[in-house]
């Protein structure tokens, strides 16, 4: 058609999108090859239990922190370098562990590994926003969580064949990462432009440098919820302790987490396009209600099949919600300060995760019940509060 190019064909994206999307499918593949091996690795090397909390809690903590530097850091600046710096970091660190001889080393290349995703977060995700018209912010961000949610699934899939199919030693998969890791490291490198800033934008930005104003009041009261809904958002690995306690044999337990990964996948662009077209709170507030039924419901049955079919549907939960999730921040926030408001969102759901995951690890191992409703409960109040929020008429 005459005058119709892919920037302007309905629902395309930019290159800048696509080309993210597949730097976070490679990563997402590496880092996933070696995610579901560590517990075993760690007890081979003489660590167990307490070395993977500390691991992941030290982890998951500096990483939070250097999110909301990185994008504090990232408005005054061209944000391409973050995004380097921290796939660069991630993509040396992570093919270390093949070379850990104690459960230390493992917890100090971890930890490097999640400074480099702290340090590339906030600045890609304002760089997606930057490249998209605000009607298609949703898509954008729903194609780019796709991606990621692909890379989840190839990941262990991979590390399944290698170690069970062609019977390589953990060290040698974990080698293996450099590849997939270099080929994201050369596609962000040399596939991804950034977009400049409108005259209006570089002057807010100057201007930010110095003045550093102030988060949106609506963004900040997001936050707050977002801050209530995560502490009641444990990690999805509770999910497979259900099944597994339920009876599901330990082979399968892999294939049940790659369904929930190809889930959400499935639905990340239809979530984000949807939020394009309905509105990013109505999403979010049917994302998150779905989640407090889920969790309401997977204590309520036996069966490993229907416990299975609710994990399922629980995986629409990510494809309503983690696109427009990011494309709201966009909405709220001027450019000036987008990169910052990345960091406060990626460092309120990271801190968030460290008492949500103890509190509910707790309660599971006296009353596994209770943790669920609990958590049920707790999404229940947030998203009430996320919808007082999506009324009120600040910032």
């Amino acid at each position: 058609m005459p005058g119709v190019t892919a920037e302007t064909r309905p629902y395309a994206l930019p290159p800048a999108v696509k080309r993210l999307g597949w730097v976070s499918l490679l990563t997402d593949v590496a880092t996933e090859m070696v995610y579901p091996l560590l517990p075993v690795f760690l007890a081979s090397i003489g660590g167990g239990a307490g070395s993977l909390g500390m691991m992941e809690g030290i982890a998951e903590s500096v990483s939070a922190g250097v999110k909301w530097l990185s994008g504090r850091s990232s408005d005054a600046r061209a944000k391409k370098p973050f995004v380097l710096i921290g796939y660069g970091l991630a993509t040396v660190a992570r093919p270390l562990i093949a070379l850990a001889a104690a459960p230390w080393q493992v917890i100090a290349i971890r930890t490097t590994d999640r400074i480099g995703k702290g340090i590339r977060s906030a600045p890609r995700d304002a760089l997606i926003a930057l490249a998209v018209p605000v009607d298609r912010r949703g898509h954008a961000f729903g194609f780019h969580q796709m991606m990621d949610n692909i890379g989840a699934t190839i990941g262990p899939l991979a590390a399944f064949a290698l170690v069970r199919g062609l019977g390589w030693p953990l060290r040698a998969v974990f080698a293996l990462t450099l590849v997939p890791g270099l080929l994201a490291l050369a596609t962000a490198s040399w596939g991804v432009r950034e977009q400049a800033a409108g005259p209006a934008e570089s002057r807010s930005t100057a201007a930010s440098a110095t003045d550093a104003p102030p988060l949106p009041d609506k963004l900040q009261a997001y936050l707050v919820v977002v801050g209530l809904f995560t502490l009641g958002a444990s990690a999805d690995s509770f999910l497979m302790l259900r099944l597994s306690d339920l009876g599901l044999g330990v082979a399968w337990v892999p294939i049940a987490w790659i369904s929930l990964n190809a889930s959400k996948a499935a639905l990340n662009v239809v979530g984000g396009k949807l939020s394009d077209r309905v509105g990013r709170w109505k999403t979010q507030v049917a994302g998150w209600l779905l989640y407090s039924v889920a969790y309401a419901l997977f204590p309520l049955t036996r069966s490993v099949a229907v416990t299975w079919a609710i994990l399922i549907a629980y995986g629409s939960y990510y494809g309503l919600t983690e696109g427009g999730e990011k494309a709201l921040v966009a909405d709220l926030t001027p450019a000036a300060t987008r990169g910052r408001a990345y960091g406060a969102l990626h460092a309120v759901t990271g801190l968030g995760v460290l008492p949500a995951n103890a509190i509910f690890g707790a309660l599971y191992a006296r009353h596994a019940e209770l943790a669920f409703w609990l958590s049920s409960a707790c999404a229940g109040v947030a998203t009430i509060g996320l919808s007082l929020v999506a009324r009120s008429r600040r910032g």
